[in-house]
């Protein structure tokens, strides 16, 4: 039995009850800012410690020669930073999981850890800050749920009063829905409750979640603020906190309420902070909430995409795009599930009204829907009943359905690294998907960048975007036309 499986402590409980080393109760709880958005205090006297190491290298582990684990993590693409840093896992039994988390792996199916799982696990385990650079898909999820879990059962039971444990941050309601399905299913087996907060629903039902006691809620910030603020929960037990997909909440300017969420919780806590890219602004934030972190990347740092993505970019006039849309459905059709990105809410619901007046079997998902319309629309396109959905890119990140064949660009995004995250939709879990790309003269200034991404993945780049990317003109409207070839090389007009 893993040395961290509490229950041996007290059989009426999944948790150890013990309480030195371990962060607990209320009366002695770290007292939040008097300002919410105060600076977290750097004095740590009077805070009850708590424990957060848990990891014990195994003998199989600990046999890896310096060359050996240089090879493994060249062949899998990890690349490590940081003092001190943990030999990678190659097998679940290596990681000194209890029993009861092994049970829901095997259950789960997988066969081995995925990179991101392989490294960043014993890094977790340790109780140090990480920051983990990995593509949506990666398995990085369970990167960070399972150390939590190991992490919740090590902590004194919830006391009445006492918010969660454990707290995870995401950009969309659909990214937290999915987080905490996850958490429901590998948590079961401890009784560790969890719920998720989002804007856009009732609050009844996450309030009476937060009042009975969770130990893990997943929350995008704007909610979770209004819940701290209506004293509905507090940060005062969180031990534990992930940012998941840092870049995209600084895309959508959750900046200012990650700060002061972050200032109400306790400066020693252990914080993962999970991002897909690497800019600038993202490395700034993590200065400014992690100590002495762990860093482990998945590939590389440089902007590319999945290479089982097949891409193809059409160069046309904004006119032409619903015919050019059009042709091409008549093209793909094959019930498969195509999913296309607009940039507004309203070109959503234009497009998709008059995709289903000419009788395609479209529906629409964007951040003016209500929620349980949203939840509908999903429920409907991974169904299959509605193998047609256009999402603005509330569904570029987070939006988990295995099996999208096509993903369509209809409008270019605002960025690269939202390129590479709408066309990963498609290509998940080691499957083939092709994503089609409609690129106007207003979108010439990413026409180099796209380029680079194009050949990095192995894809052909037709002359008119080569051209582009040196800064030509775009053909003539009717240049476009007469032209039937193809960014990727298929001719599909």
């Amino acid at each position: 039995m893993s040395r961290f499986d509490g229950r041996a402590a007290d059989p009426g409980s999944c948790r150890d009850r013990r309480s030195e080393g371990a962060f607990g109760g209320g009366s002695r709880a770290f007292a939040a800012p008097s300002k919410a958005d105060a600076s977290a205090t750097s004095e740590l006297d009077g805070l009850p410690r708590f424990e957060k190491n848990f990891y014990v290298e195994s003998p199989a582990v600990a046999g890896m020669t310096e060359d050996e684990v240089e090879a493994y993590r060249r062949r899998r693409e990890i690349t490590v930073e940081g003092r001190d840093v943990p030999k990678p896992v190659r097998d679940f039994g290596d990681v000194g999981f209890p029993e009861y988390v092994l049970q829901e792996i095997t259950k789960a199916g997988f066969v081995e850890p995925t990179p991101i799982q392989s490294q960043g696990w014993p890094m977790a385990l340790r109780g140090r800050d990480l920051i983990g650079i990995a593509e949506t898909g990666s398995g990085k999820t369970l990167a960070y749920l399972l150390p939590a879990i190991v992490h919740v059962n090590a902590q004194p039971i919830l006391a009445p009063g006492d918010g969660p444990i454990v707290l995870v941050l995401a950009p969309t309601r659909e990214l937290a829905v999915q987080i905490q399905q996850e958490a429901t299913k590998f948590g079961a087996s401890s009784k560790i409750k969890s719920t998720c907060i989002y804007g856009g629903v009732p609050k009844g039902p996450q309030v009476r979640d937060l009042q009975k006691g969770v130990e893990i809620v997943i929350a995008t910030p704007g909610r979770l603020i209004d819940m701290i603020e209506s004293h509905h929960t507090n940060l005062r037990r969180v031990t534990y906190l992930v940012l998941d997909e840092a870049d995209r909440m600084l895309d959508m300017g959750f900046e200012p309420q990650i700060k002061k969420i972050v200032s109400q919780i306790r400066p020693d806590r252990q914080t993962l902070y999970w991002s897909a890219t690497w800019p600038k602004e993202v490395e700034q934030l993590a200065r400014n909430f992690l100590f002495d972190p762990y860093k482990v990347t998945i590939g590389s740092e440089e902007l590319k995409a999945n290479h089982a993505i097949v891409q193809h970019v059409e160069i046309l006039s904004e006119s032409q795009k619903y015919n050019k849309l059009v042709n091409l459905l008549e093209d793909i059709m094959d019930g498969s599930r195509i999913l296309i990105f607009m940039d507004t809410k309203k070109g959503c619901d234009q497009i998709t009204r008059q995709l289903r007046m000419d009788g395609w079997p479209a529906l629409s998902i964007h951040g003016d829907k209500s929620q349980a319309e949203r939840d509908w629309v999903l429920s409907e396109f991974k169904s299959g009943k509605s193998p047609i959905m256009t999402a603005t890119d509330v569904a570029a990140r987070g939006l988990d359905v295995k099996d999208v064949k096509y993903v369509i660009n209809y409008d270019f995004p605002g960025s690269l690294e939202d390129y590479v995250h709408r066309i990963g939709r498609t290509g998940r879990a080691g499957a083939k998907g092709t994503a089609y790309t409609f690129f106007t003269a207003a979108n010439a200034r990413f026409a180099k960048d796209l380029i680079n991404i194009l050949e990095e993945a192995g894809q052909k780049v037709s002359s008119e975007l080569a051209a582009m990317g040196r800064g030509a003109p775009p053909p003539s409207s009717g240049h476009r036309d007469r032209y039937r070839g193809y960014g990727g090389g298929r001719s599909w007009s």
